[in-house]
């Protein structure tokens, strides 16, 4: 299993992975990586990390703002190929986890308020909806104290199998998981990419 650390220089447990800025205004400030445009609807940095198997995915993601419109939305494509290093709606061949807050949601599908949703992107121009998850239920967690400290990002995939737990960022032991299959298996990609929707987000460990 590969332990990703989604940051620059952050650890010296964890290897950097080469980067490529895509679209939006991502920077490197200190220890973190930061998407500083509110208005970049396609933000996105590809890694090339190489993935097969059974992978883990862990990281952490804090709020620097952007949601005052009522809009906002942060993910990561899975096991990418043939990726876009331009701003594109779907990442090449890949599985897009995303998390959205929208207020006022226009497509079909989407709840309104908190959400996840698991897409399925065939191309950079194709990306299909799989399934949308109602998260209302823990909307109270967003509050301003807790989006101003960095949220622990734990996911456990398994490539062969299609696998997936994205492990509960409020239990301390890491021990509660959200589980969800992909629809296809036998999975393996060169890239992650990590974007964002209308939001200001840095990246870094722990």
């Amino acid at each position: 299993m590969l332990v990703l650390g989604l940051g620059i220089s952050l650890s010296a447990h964890a290897e950097v992975p080469e980067y490529r800025i895509a679209s939006g205004s991502w920077v490197h400030i200190g220890d973190r990586l930061f998407q500083t445009d509110p208005n970049a609807r396609l933000a996105k940095v590809n890694m090339l990390v190489p993935q097969s198997g059974p992978m883990i995915y862990e990281f952490n993601i804090r709020y620097e703002g952007g949601t005052e419109d009522g809009h906002g939305g942060f993910g990561i494509h899975l096991f990418a190929n043939n990726v876009s290093h331009t701003a594109s709606w779907g990442s090449g061949t890949s599985y897009l986890l995303w998390l959205n807050y929208d207020s006022n949601p226009i497509t079909a599908g989407i709840h309104r308020g908190f959400s996840a949703q698991l897409y399925r992107s065939y191309s950079n121009s194709r990306m299909d909806l799989v399934e949308s998850f109602d998260l209302n239920e823990f909307a109270d967690l967003l509050t301003w104290e807790n989006l101003s400290d960095p949220i622990p990002v734990v996911i456990w995939a398994n490539g062969y199998t299609g696998e997936v737990r994205i492990y509960d960022p409020t239990d301390p032991d890491m021990r509660d998981y959200f589980y969800l299959f992909l629809p296809t298996t036998n999975l393996s990609g060169d890239w992650i990419s990590i974007r964002t929707n209308g939001l200001r987000l840095s990246l870094g460990l722990d």
